[in-house]
């Protein structure tokens, strides 16, 4: 039977969706309990530098009530360590995600996944909510909580890629993964919900919530997750109607490949029955192989398309990092609003980035090509850039030019984070060497988070020094170097396409 859009949601089954809901929502509360942080940014602040309170402190207990309470003179100086607070962060996390990535490959993912999920929530809560309860501030602990956080959180999104690699295959990947890439942006909202409607009870009350929640989470990962199809006596060819010829072949070929297309439809039916036929042969005549090695960190580097993906990454993600730790502390800041408005008014940008990471995942399914789809998002999110930047002082304009902001940069950053990493961890050199899906995701998602490490400081030093004006202008750089980093792989998706007309007049 030829392939059509019903035929092609017919190959997935309940296993499908369970897979699919468990790997999404574990990102979901791994990303709400992140973005807390940056959501009561303005209330720690406060908490750490002295107030009009202290100015008027009884005599006999000033440098008591200074020690205790404050670790810092002025906010300049706690907006500088909060900066430094994300850099440290991302940069423990990149390393995580470059050794998580190894360790997904050959450790069962679920295991990974579920250390990750829990042990970061319990850092979280004994960073944002003990401390308080306790009146422990110290920077060095501080310091050293948030680098074990960022290790444990980066062994969550190698595994739940590699999952979602395991039970879906090419066809559709763009869509199927650029709806599923969702899950940081519902996130950002559920995590931007949960803190401003516990705010009012203080920071550590955003914390306490969000890190139970996201431990809960992790304990039904564990006891529900399948990580392959195998897990429940299916192959991944008869759990997703694939026969042995398409896997074998095109399911292993990344979308920027330049290579043709052959399989036609005309004869799709009889490969299917014949991979059926095939399958089933197989599974009484052959004696069972050795499962594939993993592929090695070096390997795995010097793969076709991942060297210039993971640094057109790290300069999107610097952009797309700075939006999440800094924008609702810029409404707050620049616009004078209160804190739980500027929280509820910048899940705009992840609803425009949800829009846009499924709409151009899509797009890049029917065109089979996925650099040119990337290169318009983020020509038109330079401009979009620029517009946002001169955003009045108006809320409904605001969060239009907000979700404008997201689809054009969230959209690329979700399509390279999760469609166009399974791609490249599921290309042509791999055959006979499947397993490569974390250790490629690790290192694509690690040099992002290095690039966007970088920048959180400079967000807050730019900003000290010239303004959020030119902190805008910074991420218009960044975007242009993003593009810079894919224009050879558009101009050789670009010159396949051609080809690919060429042939077709040939044959009419």
């Amino acid at each position: 039977m030829p392939p059509s859009c019903c035929g092609y949601l017919s190959q997935y089954t309940h296993h499908h969706l369970v897979a699919f809901l468990l790997t999404f929502f574990s990102y979901v509360l791994l990303h709400a309990s992140r973005k807390t942080f940056s959501n009561v940014k303005v209330s720690i602040s406060a908490q750490w530098t002295p107030s009009i309170q202290n100015d008027s402190a009884p005599a006999f207990s000033p440098s008591e009530t200074w020690e205790d309470n404050h670790l810092f003179a002025d906010e300049k100086q706690a907006t500088l360590f909060l900066g430094a607070l994300d850099s440290i962060f991302l940069f423990s996390y990149a390393v995580g995600l470059y050794l998580s990535g190894v360790i997904g490959d050959r450790v069962n993912l679920r295991y990974v996944l579920c250390v990750g999920l829990c042990g970061s929530a319990a850092v979280e809560f004994v960073f944002g909510t003990l401390t308080e309860w306790l009146h422990i501030y110290n920077i060095y602990l501080y310091c050293g909580l948030w680098v074990l956080n960022g290790l444990l959180q980066s062994a969550v999104w190698p595994c739940v890629v590699a999952v979602m690699g395991n039970w879906f295959g090419k066809t559709g990947r763009g869509f199927v993964f650029g709806l599923w890439s969702a899950c940081a942006s519902v996130g950002n909202i559920l995590g931007a919900f949960l803190a401003s409607s516990v705010l009012k009870y203080g920071y550590e009350y955003a914390f306490l919530v969000t890190s139970v929640v996201q431990f809960a989470g992790g304990v039904v990962v564990f006891f529900g997750l399948l990580t392959s199809p195998k897990e429940v006596g299916l192959s991944s060819e008869s759990e997703t109607g694939l026969g042995p010829v398409e896997t074998d072949t095109d399911s292993h070929k990344p979308l920027m490949s330049d290579e043709e297309d052959e399989v036609e439809v005309e004869v799709y039916g009889r490969r299917y029955e014949a991979a059926a036929a095939t399958a089933a042969a197989q599974q009484q005549e052959e004696p069972p192989t050795e499962p594939p090695q993993a592929i090695s960190f070096l390997q795995a580097f010097c793969l076709p398309g991942v060297l210039p993906y993971s640094l057109a990454y790290a300069c999107l993600k610097l952009v797309n990092y700075s939006f999440f730790f800094w924008l609702p502390f810029y409404l707050s800041n620049n616009y004078k609003w209160k804190e739980a408005e500027a929280d509820r008014l910048s899940v705009w940008y992840d609803v425009g980035g949800i829009v846009g990471g499924t709409v151009q995942g899509l797009i890049s399914d029917f065109m089979g090509k996925r650099a040119p789809v990337l290169t318009v998002s983020l020509v038109l999110a330079m401009g979009a850039l620029v517009g946002y930047s001169r955003s009045p002082n108006d809320q409904v304009i605001n969060a239009v030019l907000l979700a404008t902001t997201g689809f054009f940069i969230g959209g690329p950053s979700n399509m390279i984070s999760s469609a166009i990493s399974a791609d490249l961890g599921r290309q042509e050199a791999l055959r006979g060497s499947k397993e490569a899906l974390a250790t490629v995701t690790g290192i694509v998602d690690g040099t992002g988070s290095i690039g966007a490490a970088g920048g959180q400081y400079l967000v807050s030093l730019i900003e000290s020094k010239l303004g959020w004006r030119s902190v805008f202008y910074f991420f218009v750089v960044m975007t242009g170097g993003s593009i810079l980093f894919i224009t050879p792989l558009l101009l050789k998706e670009l010159r396949a396409m051609w080809r690919d007309r060429r042939a077709r007049r040939r044959q009419l």
